[in-house]
């Protein structure tokens, strides 16, 4: 399709909207809002405007552009949040992490409320406490809560369903005082439930003191085993009031969000304070494709993150002030149903909160860039040291290994083990029960494996270009970049061959190993070419080799096992699972199914006459 961006620029209009970036192949690579169309789009395209090089190379590869009308800038800004989501464009700040936080719910609408997990916040009649960055003390704090004030967790509807039924296991262990029974007043309940809220609002001091006396009282009356119970519920209410740490005289909710960035990486840490309390932290990966500044990196992190977030507090703390703050308000403000606010504090215990984020934000970028970097040279650093080693010119992104297991011969199998970038891909294994070839004949079984293979991804590659359709739609279609195969000259002759037949042209290389079984180099082009035990790419190809074995040894273990799985009554013509195992039931052993006449059989479920006379015929 013809698009002259000249030409389509000056129709641009002066109003609010979103625009998305197409390149060659029609793909949507960035993603933008604008209070005004025609001036925001006009500057990407502008000589001479001081612009960044990942700008430069964006613009570069754009084709056409398209735009979306809005009446607001806010219905922009959501508009555009909504598209970043969906298409997730390659030169859009990303944020890596998809995480849903867990809270407390609290039934309250309900006569007899309950507590629960909840990992989304509605509007229900309950009342909420999170979010929390651990399910597990979010558990944690549900079960000592059950447990100290005998919540009830089950699900009954009362008072509807009182006195149906019997109590639970609960009641009779001394956990629940089986409201469902009317064994407790609906007064009592409330007085109990209305402690437990009471300590989710950070009352931990009574709870500490009675569980204490309960402790003291149950060991004097040499009760050791209930005063052990009573220790333990102290111990993990503490641990709860170490976890609660105050972070701010105002008793409010908030976020507190800092950012550290390096290059093209980002993280931003964010605290999480509420009613005064800190409740957690976490941190999120972004990828900043076109090195924004921290006021754009804070914005495309505020406008994601909050989109997803089920509980937005009511004010936002940051690093510094964000492009947009005004219209991030007002959104966040309607997404709440409560005024919020973001703040740039100077100075004071805020601005001290802040900068102990940032500093978190940092440690943790140093932290994750070294982890990053070692990950990196066991994968595609390792690739790159193979590629290098055999002497090839391109890149090797998917690695196909291929191994032979069977027993004298008996049920062989192949696998295919794939890596892409010095990663495994799991989806992508495939197994071969060898069809053609008898007894234990290693290189023909894998000539059968190799030709099975790559004639099905030949034949679905036509199958689909025919249909008009993406070849990278069938299981078979993406032949690797280098196969590696486990042994050494004979097995990658075999390969060879297999590839000259089929018109493929892919380099093979063997995995050569020493008399003790431990892989001592790679057989490429006629020649074996050592490998420094000490380097990742050797580290790399122990680990393809001994996936490729571990693949084809499971699936021919699973195979003999089914087979040794076998009865007399399978060779029989006609008796399949379900009626060798209905005269099983019957019978009981094979010498009864023997002794039977054909009318005892034939009254066996799912046998007819002609089945039951095949049985007595077989035996008699």
């Amino acid at each position: 399709m013809y698009f002259n961006i000249e030409e389509e620029l000056k129709k641009l209009p002066g109003q609010p909207g979103v625009y998305l970036m197409h390149d060659d192949k029609d793909e949507i690579i960035y993603v933008g809002k604008a209070i005004s169309l025609k001036n925001r789009v006009r500057q990407y395209f502008q000589a001479g405007r001081n612009r960044t090089p990942k700008i430069e190379q964006m613009v570069s590869h754009i084709k056409r552009f398209e735009y979306i009308i809005t009446d607001s800038e806010m219905e922009a800004l959501i508009l555009e949040c909504n598209l970043i989501k969906e298409h997730q464009p390659r030169y859009n700040t990303m944020l890596k992490d998809d995480k849903a936080y867990p809270f407390i719910r609290l039934t309250v609408g309900e006569e007899y409320p309950r507590i629960m997990m909840a990992r989304e916040m509605k509007k229900d009649n309950s009342k909420y406490f999170g979010p929390y960055t651990s399910a597990g003390a979010v558990k944690d704090t549900i079960e000592l809560l059950t447990k100290i004030y005998r919540i009830r967790t089950c699900r009954k509807s009362l008072p509807k369903d009182i006195g149906k039924g019997r109590p639970c296991l609960n009641y009779h262990i001394h956990q629940c005082d089986a409201p469902c029974m009317g064994y407790i007043s609906k007064e009592e309940y409330a007085e109990n439930f209305s402690k437990a809220y009471d300590f989710l609002n950070g009352n931990y001091g009574d709870v500490a003191d009675m569980l204490e006396k309960k402790m003291y009282e149950a060991s004097e009356k040499m009760e050791f085993e209930e005063a052990a119970g009573y220790r333990d519920l102290l111990t993990s209410v503490k641990n709860i009031m170490q976890k609660q740490k105050i972070t701010s005289s105002e008793f409010m909710d908030r976020d507190i969000l800092a950012y550290a960035t390096d290059g093209a990486d980002a993280v931003v840490q964010v605290f999480f304070i509420r009613n005064g309390k800190m409740l957690g932290r976490e941190h999120f990966h972004l990828t900043m494709a076109l090195q924004k500044g921290g006021s754009e990196l804070l914005s495309s992190f505020i406008k994601q993150y909050y989109a997803g977030t089920p509980y937005i507090p009511r004010e936002l703390l940051v690093q510094r002030e964000i492009e947009d703050k005004e219209v991030i308000e007002q959104w966040l403000t309607v997404k709440k149903g409560q005024k919020v606010t973001i703040k740039t504090p100077k100075k004071g215990e805020k601005e001290r909160l802040v900068e102990l984020a940032r500093k978190n934000a940092s440690m943790v970028l140093v932290q994750d860039s070294e982890k990053i970097k070692r990950e990196e040279m066991k994968t595609t650093g390792a690739m790159r040291e193979i590629k290098d080693l055999i002497g090839l010119a391109g890149n090797i992104e998917r690695v196909e290994s291929y191994d032979i297991s069977n027993t004298n011969g008996f049920e062989s199998v192949g696998s295919m083990v794939v890596y892409e970038n010095g990663r495994p891909k799991r989806n992508d294994y495939r197994k071969f029960k060898i069809k053609w070839v008898k007894g234990a004949d290693d290189y023909s079984s894998m000539e059968e494996v190799l030709t099975r293979r790559f004639e099905h991804g030949l034949r679905e590659m036509k199958e689909l270009e025919e249909n008009h359709l993406d070849t990278d739609m069938g299981k078979f279609t993406r032949f690797p970049d280098l196969i590696m195969m486990d042994g050494g000259r004979g097995q990658v002759n075999v390969a060879l061959r297999v590839l000259d037949r089929l018109g493929l042209d892919i380099p093979v290389c063997g995995m050569v190993k020493d008399d003790h079984h431990r892989t001592r180099g790679l057989y490429y082009n006629n020649i074996e070419i050592p490998i420094s035990r000490t380097s990742e790419g050797f580290r790399l190809i122990t680990r393809i080799q001994d996936e490729t074995h571990r693949f084809a040894i499971e699936y021919h273990r699973s195979l003999r096992s089914k087979a040794q799985v076998h009865s007399v009554l399978d060779d029989i013509d006609g008796i399949g699972e379900t009626r060798r195992k209905a005269l099983m039931r019957k019978f009981k052993s094979l010498d009864n199914i023997k002794n039977a006449s054909v009318e005892e059989l034939k009254d066996t479920p799912s046998m007819n006459e002609g089945a039951a006379q095949k049985v007595y015929d077989f035996f008699h």
